[in-house]
């Protein structure tokens, strides 16, 4: 388990192991690859960021991520993979959220993106230009980077 803060200053706990946390896990963020690039979206408030968001009434955690996908971006999925899950304790209380590696299989152009404008492809090293000052916060914390050093270990392993 990593613990830290993140850039507000709430309590972050990260594992990756399934869920250790009490809490039911409402919440996905899907850190998605197209062929050699990293696939984000562009919130119409945040900026650049990975897809995510609540789970619907009903829904899997696996339903809710393909969902958000699409809906954020016009993607399908061919493979979605669970890596992780993290707490986040604020005033307000706590929620848990899963994390998910997802591969792109197609893109189609939509007329509605939801909260966003839609995708962007970034080639490149993520881990130095999710610090530009386009990205959302929460690109720009602890869970984004431990989480996508553990996906390109796992990659490094498929070599």
């Amino acid at each position: 388990m990593k613990l830290f803060f993140d850039v507000n200053g709430n309590r972050v706990e990260l594992s990756f192991w399934e869920n250790p946390f009490q809490e039911e896990i409402k919440h996905v963020l899907v850190i998605c690859q197209y062929k050699d690039a990293w696939f984000l979206t562009n919130h119409k408030l945040r900026g650049l960021e990975f897809p995510g968001g609540k789970v619907e009434e009903g829904e899997s955690l696996e339903e809710a991520a393909h969902r958000e996908v699409y809906e954020e971006t016009g993607a399908r999925l061919e493979e979605l993979t669970s890596i992780a899950v993290y707490r986040v304790s604020d005033v307000k209380g706590t929620f848990v959220k899963k994390v998910f590696w997802g591969k792109i299989k197609t893109v189609n152009i939509t007329n509605d993106y939801y909260e966003t404008n839609g995708p962007v492809i970034v080639e490149g090293d993520i881990l130095q230009t999710r610090l530009n000052k386009n990205y959302s916060f929460i690109m720009k914390d602890q869970v984004i980077e431990e989480c996508v050093k553990h996906i390109q270990r796992l990659q490094n392993k498929k070599e």
